[in-house]
């Protein structure tokens, strides 16, 4: 017998409280109990994501109080995120498909496509090719597509199975004429005598230490795309050292390393970084010019 739930409403007080209770932790797509619980009601109900209000006092079926009690408990007794569940995450108005295979996207890089690099980008020269390292479910990649309209983009993973989620999204938006995926490791996979104006990567670079600190719910994501090594920096300076050989003579590195500016800065102490400012902050991504590592 189920307690006794009517409304949305008493479902989303329910589920609030449960979240709060289990003491989740957030930062999957949503970072309070209310945001979470509110999208996975609405979703499971297959009712429009920002649409909460006008359904609050709607009276639910029972196959339908059934279902949402089944996807809150998930959520409490496994710790597994929402995108998870749901098998969608959502990353500026764009829809990608996830599953166990990728992290979830929540890379601040795509908030600085959005913005075109402004004004670190020089719009007069236009931007013909992208790559995206570590691509994950290709979710980088097709922002740089979406945003660069007339660039060819090429996008590298090491894991064939983030690769698998990564082309489904990319022919859910229609590019497999301009965005390439490749297997392997970083820069190896690539054509020789390809270079880029643009590469940006959200590669591993969770130090160490922190790993073992990592809430449950980041458990579940592959420890492959988490994981930087004992300073984190490991595939950060691969990618760093490599990337001159990539460049356009013009070009641009763009490399996010969460909270760890620290060890970047260790790691790179003889290359001015360029911290690019987000909504989360000025610590968090950093950009080099050719002409910076040419240096």
């Amino acid at each position: 017998m189920h307690p006794p739930f009517l409304t949305v409403r008493d479902l989303l007080r329910y589920a609030v409280s449960r979240f709060n209770e289990a003491k989740l932790s957030f930062g999957h797509g949503s970072t309070n109990a209310y945001d979470e619980a509110a999208y996975l009601i609405l979703h499971t109900l297959h009712l429009p994501l920002d649409m909460l209000a006008p359904f609050l006092d709607a009276h639910l079926l029972e196959t339908e109080i059934a279902a949402l009690l089944h996807v809150l408990e998930r959520r409490v007794k496994e710790r597994v995120p929402a995108a998870y569940i749901t098998h969608e995450a959502w990353l500026h108005g764009y829809q990608f498909y996830v599953d166990e295979r990728v992290i979830v996207p929540r890379s601040l890089i795509g908030e600085l496509l959005q913005e075109r690099f402004a004004p670190w980008l020089d719009e007069t020269q236009p931007v013909q090719t992208v790559l995206d390292l570590c691509t994950g479910s290709g979710c980088l990649a097709i922002l740089a597509a979406e945003t660069f309209s007339e660039a060819k983009v090429d996008a590298v993973d090491l894991s064939a199975d983030a690769l698998a989620v990564a082309q489904r999204n990319v022919t859910t938006y229609k590019l497999n004429a301009r965005l390439n995926l490749y297997e392997g490791d970083l820069y190896a996979p690539l054509p020789a005598q390809r270079r880029y104006d643009l590469i940006i990567a959200n590669p591993p670079y969770v130090n160490e230490a922190s790993m073992h600190e990592l809430p449950a719910e980041y458990q579940h994501e592959p420890r492959l795309a988490l994981a930087g090594g004992g300073d984190g920096m490991d595939i950060v300076r691969r990618i760093v050292e490599g990337a001159r050989q990539w460049l356009t003579p013009h070009g641009m590195l763009i490399i996010e390393t969460g909270h760890e500016r620290a060890y970047a800065e260790a790691a790179f102490s003889t290359l001015n970084l360029n911290w690019l400012t987000t909504s989360a902050g000025d610590d968090f991504v950093f950009m080099l010019n050719a002409a910076d590592l040419n240096a």
